[in-house]
């Protein structure tokens, strides 16, 4: 079973993929969103698979939106892969490394991606994007922590290293959160149809090999992460967590950062492939 958001940008409307036929979910949710999480959203969309009641909808050549609706927070985990902390230049963490983005940064997953101006070192992150299902507090063990997951999408957690490193002021949320910079999707899987420690997570650009790794590589798994997570703040239904990247990414200095005009290809095995074009940020702000 595959959620998705259908529709213009602000308009998206939930649809479920399931033996290979795709059913509106507007019967029995307005969105997919924190309320569609806290009311038990993926056992009601089964029961109503089950028991026939959703009708069946064409989605073909509609827009995809990111899988969840603007999520309350973007929490992120840093360096999380232990190739990719060397390729930054650092040790690997004893602990997980927290930073937050915005959460307007989150678009679908074929949106443009827009560089702001100015900005000159634009980079590629994906990731394993976890979507908590439950209110996650002061966990006391890892498997009440993964029962507090919903489930998985693929996560592009695009970074300006300029504002992240050199202007941080100390901390990276600057480099995170640009608009546009959280391609999400395009499905969220449930978490109990996928086992997220061994799959093959992947980058390109321009059609070129990038990221080539797997989720067994992380120094924090998903269970992990949660319980630690919720023992400094509370994880609510609906919010996205970004797991880490693995190494191949344009800090390294093997490849080249962004420019514009690049298209990003990525993917996650189970959870699909999304595909971004890197233009320029309009500079009008609007009054």
């Amino acid at each position: 079973m595959e959620l998705l958001r259908i529709g213009p940008v602000g308009r998206e409307r939930p649809v479920v993929r399931a033996g290979g036929r795709t059913y509106s979910l507007e019967s029995i949710a307005g969105d997919i969103d924190r309320g569609f999480f806290a009311a038990g959203g993926i056992r009601r969309v089964r029961e109503a698979l089950a028991a026939g009641t959703l009708a069946p909808v064409d989605i073909d050549g509609e827009r995809i939106g990111a899988p969840i609706a603007r999520p309350g927070a973007v929490v992120c985990i840093g360096q999380n892969y232990a190739a990719h902390a060397a390729e930054s230049g650092s040790e690997p963490p004893t602990e997980p490394i927290l930073f937050f983005k915005h959460p307007n940064t989150v678009v679908g997953p074929f949106d443009d991606v827009r560089i702001p101006p100015g900005a000159r070192a634009v980079d590629w992150e994906v990731e394993l994007g976890v979507v908590i299902g439950a209110p996650a507090r002061y966990l006391p063990t890892r498997e009440a922590a993964l029962a507090c997951v919903a489930g998985y999408v693929v996560s592009n957690d695009v970074s300006e290293r300029d504002y992240q490193l050199v202007r941080s002021g100390g901390q990276w949320s600057k480099g995170k959160s640009s608009e546009t910079f959280n391609p999400l999707g395009p499905v969220l899987v449930p978490a109990d149809e996928i086992d997220p420690r061994g799959l093959r997570i992947w980058s390109r650009i321009d059609g070129e090999p990038r990221q080539d790794s797997s989720t067994a590589d992380m120094i924090f798994d998903v269970a992990e992460l949660v319980r630690h997570l919720s023992q400094f703040l509370v994880l609510e239904p609906g919010d996205l967590v970004n797991t880490g990247t693995p190494q191949g990414v344009a800090l390294s200095g093997r490849f080249p950062y962004l420019a514009g005009g690049e298209v990003m290809e990525l993917g996650i095995d189970g959870l699909g492939v999304q595909q971004q074009r890197l233009v320029p940020a309009d500079a009008v702000v609007n009054a």
